[in-house]
């Protein structure tokens, strides 16, 4: 998905009212480690939509943040901010599933990972220099 595009994050096939914990991980184009991690409890179906299931207190974010496990990306190491220099590569996000809520996180359920993409198919990256003038020309398809 586009950087700037709504994800919709959905855990299916849990037991019903089961409590689990998300979390994510992205590295930076540095090496450093940025984590978010929320608590939840799956509904009566064995579901969690981000989108309308809160998370519960104890997590990076309470309530219900569809985006928030994005947002709430905080780095390992204090005082590191998340900056990407290089956008024709994108961030690889992995997101987990782990039973329970306990610390550290208990059995891992399930795991997937994401590609969030800075240019769409078919954008050209012209690079501008005149004078004294530095810029990157952007032309869509």
């Amino acid at each position: 998905s586009l950087f700037d595009e709504p994800l919709a994050i959905t855990v299916q096939g849990l037991s019903p009212r089961q409590q689990v914990t998300l979390r994510t991980s992205l590295q930076d184009e540095t090496g450093e480690l940025f984590q978010a991690c929320a608590r939840y409890q799956a509904g009566d179906n064995g579901e969690v939509d981000l989108a309308r299931c809160p998370a519960l207190p104890g997590g990076s974010f309470s309530g219900v943040e569809p985006m928030g496990l994005l947002w709430a990306l905080q780095p390992q190491k204090p005082f590191r901010r998340l900056v990407k220099r290089d956008v024709q590569s994108p961030f690889q996000l992995q997101l987990e599933v782990f039973e329970g809520h306990g610390e550290p996180p208990g059995r891992l359920l399930a795991q997937a990972q994401h590609e969030r993409a800075f240019l769409r198919d078919g954008v050209r990256r012209v690079p501008v220099r005149e004078g004294r003038i530095r810029a990157t020309l952007f032309l869509p398809p």
